[in-house]
């Protein structure tokens, strides 16, 4: 029986001040279902400390990891890319990944401030039909990589 955190039946946390957790308690911090975890370790992100009765155990290093994993994929990283910069083998390799990373971040964050700019000038548009606003097609000209006014 594996422990899940939708629905299957959890393990009970270790022993207080054995710092361990189960998939389940690790997976509950951050609103994860188990498998999700169990996918981050067949792609190699993750690896328990050890096993206890052939059920996973994970430490503090763990919990670390599990949030770096979360915020680069809210930040739209994919799993190779966190998988490449958290087994960079020296400080230089993950400098290297990571400011490749963070340009492409910048370049993501960039689009969308565009695309919110799009949508604060559409909610505000006097215009009956925004998509005709000259305002908005001077945004759209922006997105598009045009100092013309599309169509107009």
């Amino acid at each position: 029986m594996k422990s899940s955190s939708d629905g299957d039946t959890r393990l009970p946390d270790p022993a207080p001040g054995t710092g361990e957790l189960t998939i389940g308690a690790l997976a509950a911090r951050f609103g994860l279902a188990t498998h999700v975890l169990r996918h981050w370790e067949a792609m190699g992100l993750l690896q328990p400390a050890g096993r206890v009765s052939g059920r996973r155990r994970y430490v503090q290093d763990h919990v670390v990891r599990v949030a770096i994993i979360v915020r680069g994929k809210a930040a739209g990283l994919s799993l190779e890319q966190l998988r490449e910069m958290l087994d960079a083998p020296d400080r230089a390799a993950r400098r290297t990944v990571l400011a490749r990373q963070y340009e492409e971040l910048g370049v993501r964050i960039a689009e969308a401030q565009a695309s919110q700019r799009m949508i604060e000038h559409a909610m505000a548009c006097e215009a009956e039909d925004f998509t005709q606003c000259p305002a908005f097609r001077q945004l759209v000209a922006a997105v598009a990589g045009s100092n013309r006014t599309p169509l107009g």
